[in-house]
């Protein structure tokens, strides 16, 4: 069960598993992308819904919007921080439960209180005798919210779950891309929960690209990715470092880029020269790849750069959903799925999952 399921990385992970899943979007071009790939969704507002009305889900998974509380350096996210932490308390407390709503309808940012709609679901699970409490939880989301899910875990924990969170370092899992995200997993099935290891080694500015051991890979390049650019080039950023438009980070090819965000189609694709010609800027697809979803991933509606920038990179979803589940690392099976992609994939899986 995918909460704020985007336009669909996790689901393209749980897809590449051969587990089936259902996505809760509220926004339409999202689904309109999710509606294209095969992707099972519902089109409405998780605050609306809650785990009796999908009572065969075991696993939920969710990266709820939590921008009222990232914005880098003011008072009032640092404000949003805070209240976001003395609601997890309330929701723990099942005497405080039933009054919250009221009180975060009052807060200036309604984004605010839908952090806590995975905790929400996660107790009523547990509450209800006729369901089953979610055998594993698989949260993602930006740095900031890391002290969320450190919340979450104490709570989950006083409800018999053994958790794990941290930052993970998206290109340690060979996505072409430089990405921080903090990802907590808890798990009910009486097995200690873990992030997963680390695949590949990790991009340091300036340093040379390292060669594959016997334990991590090298890094992903976007060379490596975008193989249609066969000659070498550079992305500019759209922003420049400390807001002076002289200082706009770049990347090389030979490097992985850096975190793709809704704004990807501003940047800059110069020639890896000193005539830094103008090159076309990345496609759909291209920043896709970036984002390791197939190449011919069908997205559609509108704003599709942002979706692009939002969604969770599908190669470091499986990683997470096999640690949180148990699985055995993920190999070239997993990987081959993932690229070979298509709505008539999904649909096998299900099947055969379904057996």
């Amino acid at each position: 069960m995918d909460l704020f399921a985007g336009p669909g990385g996790l689901d393209m992970a749980a897809t590449a598993l051969g587990l089936p899943s259902l996505g809760i979007e509220w926004d339409a071009n999202a689904v309109t992308t999710r509606r294209a790939a095969g992707l099972r969704t519902v089109h409405g507002d998780v605050r609306h819904y809650g785990p009796a009305d999908f009572p065969e889900a075991t696993v939920l998974a969710g990266g709820p919007p939590c921008q009222s509380f990232t914005v880098a350096g003011t008072g009032a996210g640092r404000r949003a921080l805070d209240d976001v932490l003395k609601f997890v308390q309330r929701l723990v407390d099942r005497d405080t439960r039933d009054n919250i709503d009221a009180d975060l309808a009052e807060m200036d940012d309604e984004r605010t209180g839908l952090v806590l709609e995975p905790l929400r679901w996660a107790l009523s699970a547990i509450d209800n005798d006729e369901l089953r409490p979610y055998s594993a939880i698989v949260l993602e989301q930006v740095p900031a919210a890391l002290p969320v899910w450190e919340a979450y875990g104490e709570a989950l924990a006083d409800e018999g779950y053994s958790v794990a969170h941290g930052i993970l370092h998206t290109e340690e899992f060979g996505v072409p891309q430089t990405r921080r995200r903090a990802i907590l997993v808890a798990r009910r099935d009486g097995q200690a929960a873990a992030l997963p290891t680390p695949t590949h080694h990790r991009y340091r500015k300036g340093v040379p690209r390292p060669s594959a051991d016997l334990v991590r890979q090298s890094w992903v390049a976007m060379k490596d990715v975008l193989t249609e650019r066969t000659d070498p080039f550079q992305v500019v950023s759209n922003y420049g470092t400390g807001g002076d438009p002289k200082l706009r980070g770049r990347r090389h090819s030979c490097e992985p880029s850096a975190t793709v965000t809704g704004k990807v189609s501003r940047n800059r694709i110069v020639t890896d020269d000193a005539a830094e010609l103008d090159l076309p800027r990345l496609s759909h697809s291209e920043a896709g790849l970036l984002q390791t979803f197939p190449k011919r991933f069908p997205w559609s509606g509108g704003d599709i750069a942002q979706q692009i920038g939002n969604a969770v990179p599908p190669r470091l979803g499986i990683h997470v959903l096999s640690a949180a589940l148990g699985l055995t690392p993920p190999g070239e099976d997993e990987w081959r799925a993932l690229a070979d992609w298509s709505p008539q994939v999904r649909d096998e899986a299900a099947a055969d999952a379904s057996h």
